[in-house]
């Protein structure tokens, strides 16, 4: 028995609410407790990116530049990160992401404490952590409906980013206390420990290590590792062992046909696209300048400040997980949409920071409710053999506006913060308006009548 599953196993005793249902599988259990540590260390370079970069130039530009440098090749290798995870086992994907970021956060770390640190460093790893967390991100969406039955992906996915959310709302604080006592390097030692610590786990985990593993697991009637009784849709596409794989390529355009064949999940993907366009600049470039230029600020302000939004999305990812999901299923995720978009907006006239803080912990309920949710259903709808792809063309959209949403608020911030953050709520609210008039709700409502709530 290892160290992991001794501290785990008082939160599997708890796994009898619902909520907590999926910490009774093993395999879960570390691949949460290590990507929620890795979160947490997240929470620091947020914080610590942020600080050091706007400490050494005063400009959201140059902080805009650096986000930019991993939103790019994050975006060019997406798809291709999808494929890989319904061809090679997510989790020896997800694992060995964690080991090449915890070596390179060790290596800014060294950088910063040595006082040699420069920007073109940051942005040469930005390049990197960008092309890696491509891979990553599909592999560990793969991965987790791997482990879990499908009546409890809802719970699986609360438990993953309401955790993360959790470790966002302490993390930010905590660095930001860290920072103004020791340091900014300090952050960068604990985000590459938290790395280190993530792969650990990842490594512990038995299930999924090879691919054609998976591929049984994929084919079973049940997933065992669950001790579930919950049938595992039969998939679509041809699973004989014995036929070779299909290229890359072919694997790339039956994943576009899949996805954007089906009119809801084309939706969604375009839907998504534009609600990343409208809050990736604003969030990464915007709130720090509001906190540390605007209002004059420092890094304990907007560490708190963070935290809002962190706390609130934690509230949000526990009821997304908790409750049934409703049959008006469409229509309660578009207003939520337009709520989104008028808090956003309103961050816009906030006086002072504690306004802002409280307009952020709002906007943080209705969108971790929502990511909660929505990732449970297109896991739920999605062929197993297809996820990867799925997974990969549903984020796609977020990590190629992303460039254009920081470059833009890259830009505009040190002048027209305000008239950004107001735009960016308009468009929200003109996407939500946009799917209600196109009857994108009611779709979705059709196609959530035949699936599990």
């Amino acid at each position: 028995m290892t160290a992991l599953d001794v501290v785990a196993r008082p939160i599997a005793r708890a796994a009898r609410l619902p909520l907590l249902a999926p910490l009774a599988v093993r395999d879960f259990r570390l691949v949460w407790a290590g990507e929620s540590i890795s979160l947490l260390g997240d929470a620091f370079q947020t914080v610590a990116v942020s600080w050091l970069v706007l400490g050494l130039t005063g400009s959201g530009l140059a902080l805009g530049a650096i986000l930019i440098a991993a939103a790019i090749p994050r975006g060019i290798f997406m798809l291709l990160g999808g494929v890989l995870a319904d061809r090679i086992s997510p989790r020896d994907l997800a694992l060995g992401s964690n080991v090449l970021r915890a070596v390179l956060t060790t290596i800014v770390a060294f950088l910063v404490l040595g006082s040699q640190i420069q920007i073109w460093h940051l942005v040469a790893v930005g390049v990197v952590f960008g092309t890696v967390d491509a891979v990553f991100l599909p592999a560990i969406n793969t991965l987790v409906p791997r482990l879990v039955p499908p009546g409890r992906l809802a719970a699986a996915n609360a438990l993953m980013q309401g955790t993360a959310q959790l470790m966002s709302t302490v993390g930010p604080a905590i660095a930001g206390f860290t920072i103004a006592l020791i340091g900014v390097g300090v952050a960068f030692v604990i985000d590459a420990a938290s790395f280190a610590i993530a792969a650990l786990a990842l490594w512990l985990v038995r299930s999924g290590a090879t691919a054609s593993s998976e591929m049984e697991m994929a084919r079973e009637p049940a997933i065992a590792v669950a001790s579930a009784t919950v049938p595992v849709p039969e998939p679509s596409v041809t699973t004989d062992p014995d036929m070779p794989k299909a290229s890359i390529a072919s694997a790339l355009v039956e994943g576009a046909r899949v996805v954007l064949g089906d009119p809801v999940m084309r939706s969604i993907v375009l839907v998504s696209t534009v609600l990343n366009l409208a809050l990736t600049g604003p969030a990464a470039v915007g709130l720090p300048w509001l906190v540390l230029v605007g209002f004059g600020g420092d890094a304990l302000a907007l560490g708190l400040l963070f935290a809002a939004f962190g706390a609130g999305s934690l509230v949000g990812a526990v009821l997304g997980g908790s409750l049934r999901r409703p049959s008006q299923f469409g229509w309660l995720i578009y207003g939520l949409v337009i709520e989104v978009g008028i808090g956003v907006a309103a961050i816009s006239v906030a006086p002072t920071i504690p306004v802002a803080a409280v307009i952020l912990v709002i906007v943080g309920v209705t969108l971790g409710y929502t990511n909660v949710v929505m990732v449970a259903w297109v896991q739920e709808k999605t062929d197993p053999l297809l996820l990867g792809r799925t997974m990969s063309f549903l984020m796609l959209g977020s990590v190629v506006a992303a460039p254009l949403s920081l470059a833009l608020a890259a830009v505009l911030v040190d002048t027209y913060a305000a008239a950004m953050f107001a735009a960016a709520g308009a468009l929200i609210v003109g996407t939500g308006l946009f799917a209600i008039a196109t009857g994108l709700p009611q779709r979705m409502n059709d196609a959530s009548a035949t699936m599990p709530r």
